[in-house]
């Protein structure tokens, strides 16, 4: 008798993918044996498939047109920017071959690749995103898979066919990158996390989540809600200026941008009048209730704000006044936290939340309460000339990054003036529910092979180890 096949068949998308998988393991093996020189020409031609004026300005038209999100002039800045960036920290970088000879430890660290790269990327950021994951896979020689989001979809694969015009100038095979077919349903892109070898997660925490449990190694990023304190030391002018450019650009879509600001009460007036004098408008209490009702239909924050202009935002939720209508940024006042105070979460909108602080001990707990709530391990700002305000952030606040004065959603994920790397991924370590606390960089897409070779022993004595202890205690 026949034995019984009890295993079901796989799914049209298990096979969709794997298709597509088997596509990108052929291109990836083809260029196993690529010099440093030639990844780099990939990347080069990666680069510039993004970079070319008229081809970044298709891509910001289009990302605006499908999704509805940000403005065309700043996609164009942070397509032109993170890329630039991402291409001067990867000029000289050693990413195949021999990293390093370490003869005193007997060691020779090899880098090579991870293999088939699944890149979810968000609506918000349709062009950069998937550009600087490309990039950075294929500088340690992988292939990559993108999974876009729906409204993200045409962008990315026009951003695909620009590659792929760079891609014929250097004989590069195409399938180095590809994407998921349209439309991109949940199913296959579960089924391109379970079946690559590394999984790369910029977006919602539910893609993340699903990323860290479809049982492929994973860097997914945590939840943004930006705060930042406004000590009395401040350059209150230069940090209203900061905080403005940084809260408006591409209509806050960055996770990077300021939701709140906790502003010392010595300063609160004159921070409120700078923060006024360069485009922000203050919402009265009536006002504050109304666009609550609209941000935050059942407590919470509803799409129909998301990356949109406050002239937008204002005509949705019936705000009149011609100073909110012309205004750049909406400022409410706040001075609860958590779900019945929802202007403490994240907004993805130009509007801000002030809060007042006694001192710096109150702008402290006010910064620790909002990410008890929202946004823990991703990063925080402060605007001082008060060095001991910054160290007591960097050694007591739960944050991966504290961006000091200067513009939080251009110099979080790396700027020219700053030395961390040029990113729009950012981890948010254990606190935010992360694999990694850093900015993603290149080093995440290689694997490691370490040549170990005997070395003189350098066992020590039992003394040498627990003399002090055991003198102190009498152990």
């Amino acid at each position: 008798m026949a034995e019984t096949n009890l295993q079901s068949a796989p799914s049209p998308a298990a096979q969709a993918v794997s298709a597509l998988v088997a596509r990108a393991r052929k291109a990836q093996a083809s260029i196993a044996k690529y010099s440093q020189a030639q990844l780099d020409e990939l990347v080069a031609a990666a680069g510039w498939a993004i970079m070319e004026p008229s081809r970044n300005r298709m891509l910001a038209e289009i990302a605006v047109r499908d999704t509805g999100l940000g403005t065309v002039d700043d996609k164009i800045n942070k397509n032109h920017r993170k890329t630039l960036g991402l291409m001067r920290d990867l000029k000289g970088a050693i990413s195949t071959g021999v990293l390093a000879e370490l003869p005193e430890l007997g060691l020779t660290e090899i880098a090579r690749p991870v293999g088939v790269v699944a890149a979810v990327v968000p609506s918000t950021n349709p062009g950069a995103t998937p550009a600087n994951n490309i990039i950075n896979a294929l500088k340690c020689g992988n292939a990559v898979i993108l999974s876009p989001s729906p409204k993200g979809y045409s962008t990315s694969a026009k951003l695909i066919e620009f590659i792929y015009a760079e891609f014929a100038r250097i004989g590069a095979p195409t399938d180095l990158v590809l994407t998921l077919p349209h439309p991109v349903t949940k199913e296959l892109s579960q089924e391109l996390m379970k079946q690559c070898d590394l999984v790369v997660i910029t977006g919602s925490q539910a893609n993340v989540r699903a990323g860290y449990s479809s049982g492929t190694p994973a860097l997914g990023v945590g939840a943004g809600n930006v705060a930042v304190i406004v000590d009395d030391s401040a350059d209150l002018d230069d940090a209203a200026q900061k905080i403005m450019r940084s809260k408006i650009f591409d209509n806050a879509t960055s996770c990077s941008s300021e939701n709140s600001v906790i502003i010392h009460a010595a300063v609160y007036d004159q921070m409120i009048a700078a923060l006024t004098k360069v485009g922000g408008a203050l919402l009265t209490a009536d006002e504050k209730a109304t666009l609550q009702q609209t941000m935050f239909p059942g407590g919470k924050l509803s799409s129909v704000v998301t990356a949109q202009s406050v002239e937008k935002i204002c005509g949705i939720a019936g705000l009149t006044r011609s100073e909110l209508v012309k205004a750049k940024c909406l400022m409410v006042e706040e001075t609860g936290t958590g779900k019945s105070a929802p202007f403490s979460g994240e907004k993805l909108s130009p509007v801000m939340t002030l809060y007042k602080a006694r001192d710096f001990d109150h702008a402290f707990n006010t910064l620790r309460a909002i990410y008890d709530y929202q946004g823990d391990g991703h990063s925080c700002g402060i605007h001082t000339k008060n060095n001991q305000h910054i160290q007591r952030l960097g050694m007591e606040m739960t944050v991966c990054r504290v961006i000091v004065n200067q513009a939080h959603a251009i110099a979080n994920g790396g700027n020219f003036d700053n030395g961390l790397p040029f990113s729009l991924t950012m981890g948010c370590g254990t606190w935010g529910g992360n694999s990694f606390s850093e900015n993603l960089n290149y080093r995440h897409f290689m694997n490691t092979t370490r040549i170990v070779r005997t070395i003189p022993s350098r066992e020590p004595s039992v003394d040498e180890i627990f003399g002090d202890y055991r003198k102190k205690y009498g152990a």
